[in-house]
């Protein structure tokens, strides 16, 4: 099982997660971030520290969300293979349009 970012993460991207993940599976483009779920152990290290309460375990992913278990794998693999956009350590927040914080 893997973790996933959804769509509260969506142009509201904050990067507290990607800090504490152990192995470093976060990609990131400009609207928001993905866990890679090839390189995800399921630690859950990430969930309480998204602000926006973005992440979910494969299992508990919402209905209106599904489909971004399937973009977090796309996004991440496309992202990883062009060589940019690897997120390891805390950027400043991208609060858009769209966010939502809570």
């Amino acid at each position: 099982m893997t973790h996933v970012v959804c769509q509260p993460c969506y142009d509201c991207k904050y990067t507290d997660c990607c800090v504490v993940c152990p192995v470093e599976c976060f990609y990131q483009d400009e609207m928001m971030l993905y866990i890679d779920p090839v390189d995800c152990i399921d630690c859950e290290a990430c969930v309480p520290e998204c602000p926006v309460e973005a992440i979910f375990a494969e299992a508990n992913v919402p209905a209106q969300w599904a489909s971004y278990t399937q973009l977090n794998a796309e996004r991440s693999a496309a992202i990883k293979e062009s060589g940019t956009g690897h997120i390891t350590e805390k950027a400043d927040p991208k609060e858009g349009p769209e966010c939502k914080k809570k």
